[in-house]
This record gives structure tokens, C-alpha cells and sequence, in this order.
């Protein structure tokens, strides 16, 4: 319901789903692949794959070469098609393009500050949506997820000369006290605990490198692509 409302309000919304589908996009556009964006549990992700000529991503612990794991994709070839379902970070960019958006762009810890920089001196009104998280997989109910906060508080952080209002204020306060800190923060978040506990500290590790990428990934029509290119 946020989302719907406040798309048709900005001329960008930036979609944060840190642990890990906007880290997968930064990590596969960072190596030349190109992301399709897709709606988990659709029934329709392998017909789309092949329509588009792209492989399509499987789950974590699956035989996929690919996956919602970032580290999956850190050696991906350059070039390579890549269709990413997603219950949170891919739904909520096609909801957020569906609803009126004038860009919808994907943001992590690891180009937050990429991102933000992109629109921080434009004349264009932008909305953060920090993904959340749900319990029990992509089945349970939505739950507030720290990381996202903190992934939207990278972006806001870099809007120093343009008013806020009180809940990207708190986001950008919330990044600083924990920039220093982020990967234990990630690793010590509820999403993080659960992903160390299957085994994927590695994913939480790359997923917490700040500002490491300048990639600002905008959603254009069906794919992401960087903006700068």
C-alpha cells in the first residue's frame, strides 16, 4: 500500500532489499550480466528465461548455477542473461514501475552512496523503500529488516542539502551510527542470523562492503542496466 501511494508522488523510487536481491543486481551488472527481475513462486520464471534467452536463478541451496546468493554471482561472465526471482526486492520494482514511477532503481550498503548521489542534485522528488523481510521464507507474514534501513540510510546519507523528512532522517542517522560496524550489524540482524545459520556468511560478508560499487542500476522495461551507461 506505501508503495502504490507513493510512486505516483516522485519521479524515482529506490528499492533497498539488501539480504539480497538488490546486492545480486549490484553484483551481476558489476561484472557485465544483465538482471531480469522477477516475481517468486509465479509458476511462469522458466517459460519467461527462455523467451528472454537468459538462465534462469534457482534457489540458495539448489542445483542452479545462480541464485538470490550474491557470492553465486560474483564470477558470473560478462554478458550473461539472468532472470532473479524475488518474493520482496523484485515485486517491489515492478510495483513500484506498474504504479506510476518515473525510475526505479536498485540500492544496496554496497552503492548506496552511488545511488544517492546520482539524484542528490537533481531537481526530482525520490522516495526510499527499505524491502523488508518476511518470516519463514517467502511464505510468512512481512517484518520489519535492519539491513534494509541501514541500505536506505546509505542513500539518504548523501542528501546533505535538501530537506528530509523525519523517517529518511532516522534511516541516514541509523547508517551512520552503524557504518563502521555494518558487518556485524548485518550479521547480527534477524535476516543475517538466519543465513549464517544455513551457511551463507559469505553472502552476508559481500553484502556488507560499503561503497565499494558506483553503480546506480535502473529498471528499464523488463531488465535492470546501469544509468551511467
Amino acid at each position: 500500500m506505501g508503495l502504490r501511494t507513493l510512486a505516483p508522488e516522485v519521479d524515482v523510487i529506490v528499492i533497498v532489499d539488501v539480504l539480497s536481491f538488490t546486492t545480486c543486481v549490484d553484483v551481476a551488472l558489476g561484472r557485465g550480466a544483465e538482471v531480469f527481475p522477477y516475481k517468486m513462486n509465479d509458476g511462469t520464471a522458466a517459460e519467461f528465461a527462455d523467451r528472454v534467452d537468459a538462465v534462469l536463478a534457482g534457489p540458495r541451496d539448489g542445483d542452479a548455477p545462480f541464485s538470490l546468493s550474491p557470492v553465486s554471482l560474483a564470477e558470473v561472465a560478462p554478458g550473461t542473461r539472468i532472470v532473479l526471482p524475488s518474493p520482496n526486492g523484485a515485486a517491489l520494482a515492478f510495483g513500484a514501475a506498474e504504479a506510476g514511477a518515473g525510475e526505479v532503481v536498485a540500492a544496496c550498503v554496497r552503492n548506496g552512496a552511488a545511488v544517492g548521489s546520482a539524484f542528490a542534485d537533481e531537481d526530482v522528488r525520490v522516495g526510499v523503500v527499505a524491502a523488508g523481510e518476511r518470516w519463514k521464507g517467502s511464505t510468512g507474514p512481512l517484518r520489519v529488516a535492519v539491513e534494509d534501513l541501514l541500505g536506505a540510510g546509505a542513500v539518504l546519507s548523501v542528501f546533505d542539502r535538501v530537506e528530509l523528512s523525519p523517517e529518511a532522517r532516522a534511516a541516514a542517522a541509523a547508517w551512520h551510527e552503524a557504518e563502521s560496524e555494518i558487518v556485524d550489524r548485518l550479521r547480527e540482524s534477524s535476516s543475517g542470523r538466519e543465513l549464517l545459520a544455513r551457511g551463507w556468511l559469505d553472502d552476508v560478508v559481500l553484502a556488507a562492503q560499503a561503497h565499494v560499487s558506483d553503480l546506480v542500476p535502473v529498471l528499464v522495461g523488463d531488465r535492470f542496466v546501469d544509468r551511467g551507461v
